[in-house]
């Protein structure tokens, strides 16, 4: 079996099929670790990555990476687009690959239903991807780890960590009680 199979079963197992999704997610995690000097077949402590679609794909690059958001080294940035950032934090090199929005192929009879999944995978990263270095700045409080500070919102009376809670009126608060919440209470 090759690291691509290896990877790509380890990406099935933990979310359940093969999808395109899975397919695009696998590739975009060997390749931005490959792309880092890590081998994505070894734990790599140091590996931070910011996944930018709730999708498919992010369960194959947590799969790959290891990173999970309870360890603080997986990150969601919801920007819709099937690509990652990989950091290393040991050398601060980081890279971000993305999917190109490429045409379906016109060799397609009428009535075939490509196997994009398998398409994906037999596509040369250059043809699939744009690859760029980038520079990430990570704040502190967002490294992993044990939580950088504990606050206690005067609303809700529930803490808030890592400096996310907002300041009104000399009254510390949390996001929720501040903005609005994404949720509505119903009964208390």
């Amino acid at each position: 079996m090759d690291k691509l199979e290896i990877l790509l079963k380890k990406a099935k197992d933990f979310h359940g099929e093969v999808c395109p999704g899975i397919a695009l997610g696998t590739r975009i995690a060997k390749a931005g670790i490959e792309e880092l000097g890590m081998d994505p077949l070894e734990r790599n402590r140091d590996l931070v990555v910011f996944v930018e679609v709730d999708r498919c794909a992010a369960d194959a690059l947590q799969a790959i990476s290891g990173c999970s958001m309870g360890r603080r080294t997986l990150k969601f940035r919801d920007y819709g687009k099937f690509g990652a950032t990989f950091l290393d934090l040991s050398s601060k090199k980081a890279v971000r690959v993305s999917a190109i929005n490429r045409p379906p192929k016109k060799d397609i009879k009428p009535g075939e239903v490509p196997n994009i999944a398998d398409e994906i995978l037999k596509t040369p990263d250059k043809e699939l991807f744009k690859i760029q270095k980038v520079q990430v700045n990570l704040p502190k409080e967002d490294f992993p780890g044990p939580p950088s500070s504990r606050k206690t919102c005067h609303i809700c009376g529930e803490g808030i960590m890592d400096y996310r809670e907002i300041i009104v009126d000399n009254k510390i608060l949390c996001k929720a009680c501040a903005d609005g919440a994404y949720y509505t209470v119903i009964e208390d």
